[in-house]
């Protein structure tokens, strides 16, 4: 049970409807149900009963709704007496994200900025991971969301999401393909990023195996345009053309046989003092991560058979 689920479950009692609450939260109605499922097993007792049209609460369903509703307003009250102390925060910050998770993480974290903390004078940078791991070293950069950073006693690492890498491609009319297999993989000439082919040689090495680079393109803008023209396929994270997935005019395949992924993670230097500031964004950074992640961004649409939903979803390791 987290902060999360309480708001789910009473949005839910307030709609009588997990489709109405998930239009209303901005969130994908399979991930809603999953919560109050989660919420069910850790209390080992129904909470809904599931109508034709909506849902209505049991008699511990009832209870619990006037628990959450009590905590929240204690939620609320902390906020408020907290609000003085985000407003205070002053200052810049220097955020730096990889290329890959700009444009869809830097659009939200700015809009909350400016809601929560407008005194901050945000900078935004955008690299791979190599040079953000160095320019938290070096001071350059405050905090940063690194993909897969060697361990480091100089930097603070959170862990947030895992998320599948997958192989991309131009939709094919007669092609009935539903994943590659590993051994397909190696075989199938793909453009990719330094970045993402140094982590998926490195975990499909350990079953003696290679991507087959055609061409390594560090442009994801340019990766993009390519699968859009028909070149390919590529090799990439899912969240990264989430939006031509989701559209059909690029197609992801799950990889079947080993569990390629990234690791997404927020880090800080531990040398330096995290300031007011600092903390705050780092704050939004990771809310705005969750907000994506219940969305779906980080997770294959459904569209394989049962067998593949374990290789096509994101894990939350926050």
């Amino acid at each position: 049970m987290d902060l999360r689920g309480i708001r789910y479950f009473v949005q839910i009692a307030d709609c009588g409807s997990i489709t109405r609450a998930a239009s209303n939260l901005g969130v994908a109605q399979p991930a809603l149900t999953r919560h109050v499922q989660g919420l069910e097993a850790e209390f080992g007792m129904q909470l809904l009963v599931r109508l034709p049209r909506g849902v209505r609460l049991t008699g511990a369903g009832r209870q619990f709704l006037d628990h959450c509703r009590r905590a929240l307003r204690e939620l609320d009250r902390a906020r408020e007496e907290l609000k003085k102390d985000s407003s205070s925060a002053r200052g810049q910050v220097i955020l730096g994200v990889s290329p890959t998770l700009g444009p869809l993480l830097v659009p939200g974290v700015v809009e909350r900025v400016r809601r929560q903390c407008p005194h901050v004078a945000l900078k935004i940078v955008e690299h791979f991971s190599t040079l953000l791991f160095d320019g938290l070293l070096t001071g350059r950069i405050d905090v940063a969301l690194l993909t897969n950073p060697s361990a480091s006693r100089a930097l603070k690492l959170t862990p947030l999401i895992a998320e599948p890498i997958v192989v991309l491609a131009a939709p094919q009319r007669k092609d009935s393909r539903q994943f590659y297999t590993l051994a397909e993989l190696s075989k199938t000439p793909v453009l990719v990023t330094e970045a993402i082919r140094d982590i998926v040689d490195d975990q499909i090495g350990r079953y003696g195996a290679r991507l087959n680079v055609d061409y390594e393109v560090n442009a994801v803008e340019a990766i993009g345009r390519l699968l859009l023209r028909g070149v390919g396929p590529a090799v990439m994270p899912v969240s990264t053309f989430h939006p031509d997935i989701a559209s059909g005019r690029v197609v992801a395949f799950p990889i079947a046989d080993v569990n390629v992924h990234r690791s997404l993670m927020l880090a800080h230097p531990l040398e330096r003092r995290m300031t007011t500031a600092t903390n705050e964004i780092s704050q939004i950074v990771t809310a705005e991560m969750n907000l994506l992640f219940d969305r779906g961004v980080f997770s294959l649409p459904a569209r394989a058979g049962r067998g593949e939903q374990k290789a096509r979803r994101a894990v939350r390791v926050a």
